[in-house]
């Protein structure tokens, strides 16, 4: 027997103001004939949901003929509605814990991060590992973050403090003695253990590779807490309207994402990035990207070529402008990255390579040139490979993108967010940070993210930045290097048809279109025509994911 229809798997949403996405040839057929006009981007009125798929766009009277038998409908008053946004760069389960540990993000002294590790150490035991995070050098100034300054506030307490940008960690002495880290110490392969230049004795700050000297010593947090966290921010991403992500993770958060998808509570759609300390396994199990189901499946394999700009470990062609001995770190030698490179591509893994500075996303691109002939064991599909911030490019290296198929994959708040920090550190050659204008130029497909927790995960506030280059607390100064600003469209397509493309499910995601899935999100300002400073004050009002309304603030399920 067929599946039962009824008023709760059948839903008509009509008298919207509805931007498909959809740049198929029925969808500019559809709407040629229906305006008398070519617009960019396909316009409807109702959608048709059954289950968890759309079945039909376009007028009321289209959305009505797709069912049989009963259904809801919902008046949608003339709200603007678009495909269900992606975040393309998260780290779910960083994001998720942050949320018991020190906020440290609007701290912009040392005394002020003593009064707040101070007090989370009275309410602490003794012994018990304090955690911050979102300390930023560019906003403590002059000041040098040392390991006595967090000694004089928890001395009891191993305390570990990392940057907003993930790349640095500042520590006290209790957390260097338990990681045995002294002046006898080396500098591990891609890390760097910050030391007094007289004594040599470690100041407490360990950048990129150095960190996992401490990490190892951090007592993991245990399944149940992690998948409550997890479980607790999915809500959140539904009030920005976020319905898919993209995670940076490792094996707790799979397996967190595992036990959601199992109990049928996983209402995200997730593709999970494979870090490089599981490659061979992967490669020895034969999983491949894009192993899974609609709501939970493999992606690239996440290998770091680079630090930050923040912690200045981003590596470039030429030294920092506020460091002129610095030309940042290489996480990697462009042997390795290129060896690693093949074995992944030739087991039908795809790459995305964490490359910020101009330098990293060069030996990015070389090593991806070297393993480009390898599509896998059936040889057929070319691999969806994809460049992480990609923040500062050579205009020599732009072009290449596209003719190498790589992705972009752009967190565009960075752009503003780092704006006066990218200017100290990168002077002129600012002009090409966050080339999303140039690399689009280019040819180059562009997917949009977040990089949470380093920044809040509000494709909003992104499409404002892209469309932009202003940051929200700024509208009356100069957007920075406006040149590189994007449409509005491309810079929604970022999070929408980009971000399915770069995980290879744009057959079924990505856009509001019969057969894909009923992923959608309703806005309070039709963002594609009022004034791009309007953008930042957008508030989602409702988001549907596969049909289930998951947040509502208008009534989505209906009379």
């Amino acid at each position: 027997m067929g599946r039962l229809i009824t008023m709760d798997n059948q839903v008509v949403y009509y008298n919207a103001n509805i931007y498909t996405m959809d740049n198929t040839d029925s969808a500019r057929d559809a709407r040629s004939a229906g305006r008398g006009e070519d617009r960019s981007i396909s316009r409807a009125s109702a959608i048709a949901v059954r289950d968890d798929r759309i079945v039909a766009v376009g007028t009321y009277a289209d959305a009505e003929s797709a069912l049989a038998g009963g259904y809801r409908k919902v008046d949608l008053q003339g709200l603007t509605v678009i495909p269900g946004f992606t975040d393309c760069h998260i780290h779910l389960l960083w994001y998720a814990l942050k949320f018991n540990q020190v906020d440290l993000g609007s701290v912009n002294s040392i005394e002020e991060a003593k009064k707040r590790i101070r007090k989370a150490a009275l309410q602490s035991q003794e012994g018990q590992w304090i955690m911050g995070h979102g300390w930023s050098h560019s906003l403590l100034g002059n000041d040098s973050p040392h390991r006595t300054h967090l000694d004089e506030a928890a001395s009891d307490n191993p305390v570990v403090l990392f940057s907003k940008d993930r790349h640095s960690m500042w520590v006290n002495s209790l957390a260097l003695a338990m990681a045995s880290i002294d002046k006898y110490t080396p500098d591990p392969d891609g890390g760097v253990i910050e030391r007094d230049p007289n004594t040599h004795e470690p100041t407490g700050i360990l950048r990129e590779n150095a960190q996992a000297l401490i990490n190892s010593v951090i007592p993991a947090p245990d399944f149940s807490t992690s998948k409550k966290a997890i479980a607790d921010v999915i809500p959140y991403f539904h009030q920005l309207g976020i319905v898919g992500i993209h995670d940076c993770g490792d094996k707790v958060s799979f397996s967190v994402l595992e036990d959601l998808l199992g109990e049928d509570n996983l209402n995200l759609r997730v593709s999970e990035m494979i870090p490089l300390s599981n490659l061979d396994a992967a490669i020895k199990l034969g999983i491949r990207t894009g192993f899974g189901n609609a709501r939970l499946r493999i992606g690239p394999l996440k290998i770091f070529v680079d630090g930050a700009l923040g912690s200045r470990t981003a590596s470039l062609l030429e030294p920092y402008l506020d460091n002129p001995d610095n030309v940042g770190v290489c996480a990697i030698t462009e042997e390795e990255l290129t060896d690693i490179m093949i074995r992944a591509s030739k087991s039908a893994i795809s790459i995305a390579a964490h490359a910020i500075g101009d330098r990293a996303v060069r030996m990015a691109l070389d090593a991806l040139e070297k393993s480009k002939t390898y599509r896998g064991p059936d040889n057929t599909k070319p691999l969806r490979n994809r460049i992480e911030h990609a923040q500062l490019v050579s205009p020599i290296d732009m072009p290449r993108f596209a003719s190498l198929g790589v992705i972009a994959s752009i967190q565009p708040i960075h752009a503003t967010s780092d704006r006066y920090m990218a200017d100290k550190a990168w002077g002129d050659r600012s002009s090409i940070g966050y080339p999303m204008r140039s690399l689009a130029k280019n040819g180059a497909r562009l997917a949009f993210g977040s990089d949470a927790p380093v920044e809040e995960p509000d494709p909003i506030q992104g499409i404002f930045a892209a469309a932009t280059r202003k940051r929200h607390d700024e509208l009356s100064q100069p957007g920075w290097h406006t040149e590189q600003c994007l449409k509005v469209e491309e810079a929604v397509r970022g999070y929408t048809t980009g971000a399915a493309y770069a995980s290879g499910e744009e057959y079924i995601k990505g856009s509001i279109a019969p057969g894909k899935l009923a992923d959608f999100v309703v806005l309070s300002k039709d963002i594609f025509s009022v004034n791009p400073l309007e953008i930042a004050d957008t508030k989602v009002l409702g988001t549907v994911v596969g049909g289930k309304v998951v947040f509502d603030q208008i009534g989505l399920k209906g009379a």
